[in-house]
Protein backbone atom coordinates (compact mmCIF):
# COMPACT_ATOMS: atom_id res chain seq x y z
CA UNK A 1 0.00 0.00 0.00
CA UNK A 2 0.97 3.45 -0.36
CA UNK A 3 1.82 5.75 2.08
CA UNK A 4 -0.21 9.07 0.58
CA UNK A 5 -2.91 10.28 2.23
CA UNK A 6 -6.41 10.50 1.35
CA UNK A 7 -7.24 14.04 -0.64
CA UNK A 8 -9.85 15.97 1.75
CA UNK A 9 -13.56 16.00 0.40
CA UNK A 10 -13.90 18.89 -2.16
CA UNK A 11 -17.71 20.46 -2.54
CA UNK A 12 -18.14 21.95 -5.63
CA UNK A 13 -21.68 23.26 -5.20
CA UNK A 14 -23.90 26.06 -4.25
CA UNK A 15 -23.01 27.18 -0.55
CA UNK A 16 -26.46 26.15 1.07
CA UNK A 17 -28.30 28.75 2.13
CA UNK A 18 -28.66 29.81 5.97
CA UNK A 19 -32.40 29.31 6.98
CA UNK A 20 -33.46 31.26 8.96
CA UNK A 21 -33.79 30.76 12.73
CA UNK A 22 -37.08 30.06 14.50
CA UNK A 23 -37.70 32.05 18.13
CA UNK A 24 -39.86 30.43 20.42
CA UNK A 25 -42.32 32.67 19.30
CA UNK A 26 -42.69 32.54 15.75
CA UNK A 27 -43.13 28.77 16.57
CA UNK A 28 -45.80 29.30 19.30
CA UNK A 29 -48.07 31.10 17.20
CA UNK A 30 -47.00 28.81 14.01
CA UNK A 31 -48.82 26.00 16.42
CA UNK A 32 -51.57 28.06 17.60
CA UNK A 33 -52.30 29.12 14.21
CA UNK A 34 -52.59 25.37 12.43
CA UNK A 35 -54.80 24.32 15.76
CA UNK A 36 -56.58 27.60 15.08
CA UNK A 37 -57.55 26.16 11.84
CA UNK A 38 -57.89 22.72 13.02
CA UNK A 39 -60.50 23.76 15.82
CA UNK A 40 -62.29 25.86 12.93
CA UNK A 41 -62.30 22.63 10.46
CA UNK A 42 -63.96 20.49 13.40
CA UNK A 43 -66.57 22.99 14.27
CA UNK A 44 -67.41 23.52 10.80
CA UNK A 45 -67.53 19.60 10.24
CA UNK A 46 -69.97 19.25 13.05
CA UNK A 47 -72.31 21.89 12.34
CA UNK A 48 -72.85 20.21 8.98
CA UNK A 49 -73.48 16.97 10.17
CA UNK A 50 -76.13 18.40 13.12
CA UNK A 51 -77.82 19.50 9.73
CA UNK A 52 -81.26 17.96 9.47
CA UNK A 53 -81.23 14.86 7.62
CA UNK A 54 -77.37 14.29 8.16
CA UNK A 55 -75.99 11.60 10.14
CA UNK A 56 -75.28 12.82 13.43
CA UNK A 57 -78.90 14.58 13.44
CA UNK A 58 -80.22 11.35 12.84
CA UNK A 59 -78.54 9.65 15.68
CA UNK A 60 -79.38 12.34 18.49
CA UNK A 61 -83.10 11.89 17.32
CA UNK A 62 -82.85 8.31 17.66
CA UNK A 63 -80.71 8.57 20.74
CA UNK A 64 -83.48 10.79 22.40
CA UNK A 65 -86.74 8.96 21.37
CA UNK A 66 -85.39 5.65 22.37
CA UNK A 67 -82.15 6.05 24.80
CA UNK A 68 -82.67 2.85 26.09
CA UNK A 69 -82.60 1.22 22.38
CA UNK A 70 -79.52 3.66 21.59
CA UNK A 71 -77.75 2.30 24.76
CA UNK A 72 -78.54 -1.44 24.40
CA UNK A 73 -77.26 -0.94 20.19
CA UNK A 74 -73.70 0.62 21.84
CA UNK A 75 -73.12 -2.25 23.83
CA UNK A 76 -73.72 -4.81 21.63
CA UNK A 77 -71.12 -2.61 18.72
CA UNK A 78 -69.04 -2.02 21.55
CA UNK A 79 -68.47 -6.20 22.25
CA UNK A 80 -68.52 -7.12 18.69
CA UNK A 81 -66.04 -4.62 18.37
CA UNK A 82 -63.82 -5.84 21.56
CA UNK A 83 -64.60 -9.54 20.53
CA UNK A 84 -62.63 -9.28 16.87
CA UNK A 85 -59.60 -8.18 19.24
Amino acid sequence: MSDIPPQPYIYEGADPMDEPRRTAKSTASSVFETLSRAGNALTEAFDNAKKPGMPLSVLSNVAREAPLASLLAAFLLGVAVSRRR
